[in-house]
């Protein structure tokens, strides 16, 4: 029975992975990029599942366990499915809290009838999970804001560490499928909400919703609030004929912070004081872990509104720009060091542009919004993992919307128009 499952899931999986890359080479402009960029990811899957790291072997170790129990007694691998704890032939796991450890745990169990328990090939099929909802999303962009195309090719596609740690056996590659599904089924909503076929964006939209936020409590919380936040200022926007950029901002800082005092009073998750203290704990006992190796040193930081707020420019700096390369002493520090030079090198035109206010094809309130996210996001990773080394995997699910709007910006964009041109003659 277990043979003949994995036979025909996988030749059902392959077949209907076999159509889709038909589907998708029709798709003028695009098409010359989808081998070779799946072809990358499906590489970094296979280098992840060939240098494991810790956190996947125990992921697999216990996902091999609840698959035992899925077999065994499919009914309390059902009943496990909604809990906090699995208890299985004199193995258990209890999680007070919610855990995306668990979820993931979950995940893997879920179609293991599909992989046969290989870690290799649930690391690749996880790599193409987030290689689709990535191209999804380099579709949508592509179609509503075609001169960002070969932005978000080089964002979602390309960029080195997202590509890498969102492929394997990893969290941020469920993370980045779930933040990539959101997008791209919200954006048509807002963008070209007359087409045909609303149901559908919309639809994975809450898959999309439901994944990030599973993954990552805050990181799938905080893109939907700031979606929502995008939704009203689009509507005032079509409403009046057109808002002001200053108007835009200033109503989309309204609400951010309603939404703060309102997510507040409907869960405790969200008040001040009890993420404040969170923060802090979760700092101090990485910190712990870290001395000895490059991180990020906070000595301000306090469970108050001033030692959060002193902290947080450094904390976002040195979540986008370390490790420098004088940092560390390994293969890793040092390609690390080389990302984050790119990436600085591609934010200064990018600055330059904004200041002379050249006009990029994006609209102002979506810029705003995706910037504010990774901002938000790069402010957050930095003040709870101090540790350097973890901080390139932890940015990995955000750093290409990032990417994407600086390879937006004016300058940088005519330097991959003419790439684009060289490769054409």
């Amino acid at each position: 029975m277990k043979l003949l499952l994995l036979l025909v899931g996988n030749a059902a999986v392959l077949y209907g992975l076999y159509r889709w890359l038909r589907t998708q080479r029709q798709v003028p402009q695009l098409r010359v990029f989808l081998l070779p960029t799946l072809a990358l990811r499906l590489v970094a899957g296979l280098s992840s599942a060939l240098h494991p790291s810790e956190d996947a072997r125990y992921f697999h170790a216990w996902a091999s366990h609840l698959a035992a129990q899925f077999w065994a007694a499919p009914l309390d691998w059902l009943h496990m499915l909604g809990g906090d704890e699995f208890h299985f032939e004199g193995r258990s796991l209890v999680f007070h809290d919610y855990s995306n450890t668990f979820f993931f745990m979950k995940v893997l169990s879920a179609f293991s009838w599909l992989t046969g328990g290989s870690f290799l090939v649930q690391g690749l099929y996880l790599s193409v999970a987030a290689y689709v909802a990535c191209w999804t999303l380099v579709r949508v962009l592509s179609r509503l804001f075609p001169g960002s195309r070969g932005a978000a090719i080089g964002g979602l596609l390309l960029w080195p560490s997202a590509v890498y740690w969102s492929s394997g056996i990893t969290k941020e590659s469920l993370l980045l499928a779930g933040s990539a599904l959101l997008l791209a089924g919200a954006l048509p909503l807002l963008y070209r909400p007359t087409e045909p076929g609303r149901w559908r964006w919309a639809l994975l939209a809450v898959l999309g919703a439901w994944l990030a936020f599973k993954m990552r409590f805050f990181f799938g919380g905080a893109l939907v609030a700031m979606l929502l936040a995008l939704a009203v200022v689009r509507a005032a926007e079509v409403a009046a004929g057109g808002l002001r950029r200053r108007w835009q901002v200033l109503l989309f800082g309204l609400l951010l912070a309603a939404g703060l005092r309102l997510a507040g009073e409907v869960s405790p998750v969200f008040r001040f004081n009890k993420f404040a203290s969170q923060l802090t704990r979760t700092y101090a006992t990485l910190r712990e872990k870290s001395i000895g190796r490059p991180h990020i040193a906070l000595p301000h930081l306090a469970p108050t509104a001033e030692g959060i707020l002193l902290s947080v420019p450094k904390a976002a700096a040195s979540t986008l720009l370390r490790p420098f390369a004088w940092e560390g002493d390994t293969v890793f520090y040092g390609f690390a060091a080389l990302e984050n030079l790119g990436l600085l090198l591609l934010t200064a035109p990018a600055g330059w542009d904004q200041l002379r206010r050249r006009p990029v094809p994006l609209p102002f309130a979506l810029a705003l919004v995706l910037l504010t996210y990774c901002l938000a996001m790069a402010a957050l990773v930095g003040l709870s993992t101090p540790n350097l080394g973890t901080l390139s995997r932890y940015r990995a699910p955000w750093l290409p919307l990032l990417v994407y709007l600086l390879l937006c910006q004016p300058t940088v964009g005519g330097w991959l128009r003419r790439l684009r041109g060289l490769e054409l003659r």
